[in-house]
């Protein structure tokens, strides 16, 4: 796998809170693909905090992705045509769809996505990737059936450890001789 580009973004989640008060919610539908609506719905429904946790996180992640890739937010790249969705083992994964995919599988890039967030701040960081498929991205021609693209984490191979090697005591090292130490005796001040 070679990077093709990675992408960190953080976001304040009162800033978040404060557009959907000033868009009068309207901002989730602009910004979330249809299944991230259907899980910040019911999230917001258990726990408004919940359900803005959620949105903040996958803005997040979008615009993560959008650096990775190279692109920001401008064609193909658009706001629902990314998601970042939950496996069953809750590790995230991005699904692109539409042109975007298109894009994504004409030039190999797959990505990996991580997401966290705190009271306060939701963080994401994305790497996206060229190469061999290895935790990948599968385009919607790939993934014939459900015309999205999506992550799949294929599990690595062990790696061999080496056995321990023996190691010699540390030797005592001085400090250079311009270097004060704790315990050297220090010259007494003259009055000169």
């Amino acid at each position: 796998m070679t990077i093709y580009g990675i992408g960190t973004d953080i976001v304040q989640v009162s800033r978040v809170a404060a557009v959907m008060t000033r868009t009068n919610g309207r901002f989730a539908e602009k910004v979330l693909g249809p299944d991230e609506l259907r899980v910040y719905h019911a999230r917001q429904a258990r726990s408004a905090a919940r359900g803005l946790a959620f949105l903040a996180t996958r803005f997040s992640a979008k615009e993560a992705f959008s650096k990775a890739i190279g692109l920001g937010m401008r064609w193909p790249m658009t706001w629902r045509a990314l998601q970042t969705l939950n496996k069953p083992s809750g590790e995230p994964m991005v699904v692109a769809s539409g042109e975007l995919a298109e894009w994504l599988d004409a030039r190999g890039i797959t990505a990996r996505v991580t997401i966290s967030d705190e009271r306060d701040y939701a963080v994401s960081f994305v790497i996206a990737e060229t190469g061999q498929e290895s935790g990948t991205m599968q385009t919607e021609t790939q993934a014939a059936p459900a015309a999205q693209t999506q992550v799949q984490t294929q599990p690595q191979p062990p790696t061999q450890t080496q056995p321990p090697t023996q190691t010699q005591p540390p030797t005592q090292t001085q400090p250079p001789p311009s270097t004060p130490t704790p315990d050297a005796p220090h010259a007494p001040a003259t009055d000169e």
